[in-house]
């Protein structure tokens, strides 16, 4: 006789996945909102299943509250969020935070995870993010290079810069060509001022790697400096690359992992009815 199968009660067969929201920080300018979507649609095809919808800090709509509020109010009670940022700064110390906790004030039930940015946390670079920016580096088609410069938004945060500066360090490794770093604002040195000085140390052929996920005015002004500089080539933003959607479905599985080691664990789930924002 054939042995029954038995599954544990309060298991079901197939646990229903968790939305997942993007968020971005959001421009005025349209490509960026765009490039925001294809993401998203990126992340969807390379999970089907898995509901994924996107949201913006700032010029485009819907923001980050209100996209969890629509969940909630969809009978959602769980949600995780990812924020589509290079970089630790004030976006995710700050600004994330408290759009999840205004979601939840009008929705206590809906349990929200953040998940990492998607640039560095720790001393490690995701090999991810780092073929990422190969593969638009490699269409761009610089050919043969002697340096490189990773041209990034800009930040007064020391630490965010220093993230920055291993993506950077990480790249030189992969290519073995020097690699400085630049920005279009708030820190020195401008990509121009970099081309320049690699030009100046003996570099013929000097490249240009955008650290930047969307277009807009800042990739607009980087392209345009680095090619009066001379600069050989200037990669397109990171956009809906592949291994940029895999990056953000493993931002994904190590929230709802951390989240899990946590609830099992017992300290860290909150006592009360409050606001809850679990961050991996």
């Amino acid at each position: 006789m054939r042995a029954a199968h038995l599954t544990r009660p309060g298991r079901s067969v197939a646990a229903r996945p968790d939305p997942v929201v993007l968020v971005a920080h959001g421009s005025r300018d349209p490509r960026a909102g765009a490039a925001t979507r294809a993401l998203a649609r990126a992340v969807r095809a390379a999970r089907p299943g898995v509901p994924v919808s996107a949201s913006w800090l700032d010029h485009t709509e819907p923001g980050p509250t209100e996209a969890l509020r629509a969940l909630a109010g969809a009978g959602e009670h769980r949600a995780v969020l990812v924020p589509l940022l290079l970089t630790a700064a004030y976006h995710r110390r700050v600004d994330i935070p408290a759009a999840v906790a205004a979601a939840r004030a009008a929705a206590s039930e809906l349990a929200v995870r953040v998940t990492d940015v998607l640039g560095p946390t720790g001393a490690e670079v995701d090999g991810a993010l780092l073929a990422a920016l190969l593969r638009r580096l490699a269409e761009a088609d610089p050919g043969r290079l002697d340096a490189l410069v990773l041209a990034a938004a800009g930040t007064r945060d020391a630490r965010a810069r220093g993230s920055v500066g291993r993506v950077a360090a990480a790249l030189g490794r992969e290519l073995g060509v020097p690699v400085r770093v630049s920005y279009a604002s708030a820190a020195p040195p401008s990509v121009g001022v970099a081309v320049a000085r690699l030009r100046a140390e003996g570099a013929r052929r000097v490249a240009v790697s955008a650290y930047f996920l969307a277009p807009g005015l800042f990739h607009d002004a980087v392209t345009a400096a680095a090619r009066d500089a001379g600069a050989a080539a200037v990669s397109a933003p990171l956009t809906d690359a592949p291994e940029l959607a895999g990056l953000v479905l493993r931002r994904v599985d190590a929230a709802c992992a951390g989240s899990t080691r946590r609830l099992n664990g017992g300290p860290a789930v909150p006592a009360g009815p409050g606001p809850r924002v679990d961050a991996a």
